[in-house]
Order: C-alpha cells, then sequence, then structure tokens
C-alpha cells in the first residue's frame, strides 16, 4: 500500500485529503506543522507528500529544499492559499511536482494525482473494480438501465476520469430516450477518451 504524508497546519484540510486518500487506497500519515512533517520525512518513506508553504516552525519551502539536498526525491504536491508567481517558481524549481491553490475540491486532488500518474493500482484494488465493470456490462446487456446507473455512479466515484462511464451513461440515457441527458454524457466521453 501507498503511504502519503500531509502536512499542514489546517485540521480541514489534513481531514479532507486523509478521508480522500484513504478511499483511493492510500496510508495516510499527517503533521500539523513543518517540525513534525520534516521529523516524519526523516523517519520513513512516503510515496507521495502533500504540503503547504505557511507552516509553523519550518516553511514548506524549506522542507522541501532540505529534503531535496539530503537526497530525498519523494513526489510532493504543495498546496497554499497564497498563490504568487514567485512561490510557484520557487517551489518548482526545488522539485515539487505541482502547485495547488486552496481551497481544492478532492476532484481537483485526483485529477492532479492521474495527471501526474501517483495514484495507487495495486492488484487488491483492481480485482474488484474489474468485476464491477462485469456486472454493469451483464445489467446493459439485460437493460437494466436502473442498476447500470447504480453501478456506474459507484465507478465513477472511484475514478471520475475514466471514459468508459460517460459511454456508457449516455448509452443508458439514450435507450429510454433521454437525448439531453445522452448527449451531454457522450460529450464528457469524448473529453476523457
Amino acid at each position: 500500500m501507498k503511504r502519503v504524508l500531509i502536512i499542514d497546519d489546517t485540521k480541514n484540510i489534513r481531514i479532507l485529503l486523509q478521508k480522500v486518500l484513504q478511499l483511493e487506497g492510500f496510508e495516510v500519515e499527517t503533521a500539523s506543522n513543518g517540525i513534525e512533517g520534516l521529523d516524519m520525512i526523516h523517519e520513513r518513506d512516503y510515496s507521495l507528500i502533500f504540503m503547504d508553504i505557511k507552516l509553523p516552525g519550518i516553511s514548506g519551502t524549506e522542507i522541501l529544499r532540505t529534503i531535496r539536498e539530503e537526497g530525498n526525491n519523494t513526489p510532493t504536491i504543495i498546496m497554499t492559499a497564497y498563490a504568487t508567481i514567485k512561490n510557484a517558481v520557487d517551489c518548482i524549481q526545488l522539485g515539487a511536482i505541482t502547485y495547488i491553490q486552496k481551497p481544492f475540491t478532492a476532484d481537483r486532488i485526483l485529477n492532479t494525482m492521474h495527471q501526474f500518474n501517483i495514484y495507487p493500482k495495486d492488484t487488491s484494488s483492481e480485482e474488484p473494480f474489474s468485476e464491477q465493470w462485469e456486472q454493469i456490462e451483464e445489467d446493459y446487456r439485460n437493460k437494466n438501465f436502473q442498476e447500470t446507473l447504480k453501478g456506474l455512479s459507484a465507478l465513477l466515484a472511484q475514478d471520475p476520469t475514466d471514459a468508459r462511464i460517460y459511454l456508457y451513461l449516455s448509452k443508458c440515457h439514450e435507450a429510454p430516450g433521454n437525448e439531453e441527458e445522452s448527449v451531454k454524457f457522450r460529450q464528457a466521453y469524448e473529453i476523457f477518451k
């Protein structure tokens, strides 16, 4: 299981990220200040770090500079409510993979992780996902559109960028004659395919 560290002094941000990442199969640890976060980085290996720029004790920029000088290249996503071009450039030059402005949504986090291929794809999560698709395809073949839509909703929560979901949503709305919804989902399919 991939382990993620969240370093942020705002409790609600830590909770939001923790819940989103745990639902996606990550083991999540949190720190509420820079000193605690840096200590945790020194004690354990992480697959990914989410870190605020402004932290009590040591700033996120200083933590990033320190760990990079030590040879730690853990992918790091910087978060900030005070976005400036200078901060963004500094963080990217120090080796952050991206820079996200607060407030953000769960979808924004998941899309960013997909963009940088840091999504967990272990075999334990692939098997149920595959079984879900088999059930959806069977329900659709049997014209059980309500069950198909339920299954698609569950998959959409797991991976909002999977084009097949939108294709099936379009087909499920097209069959009973809901053309407007069908077109909307077909357009989403074209975007994500």
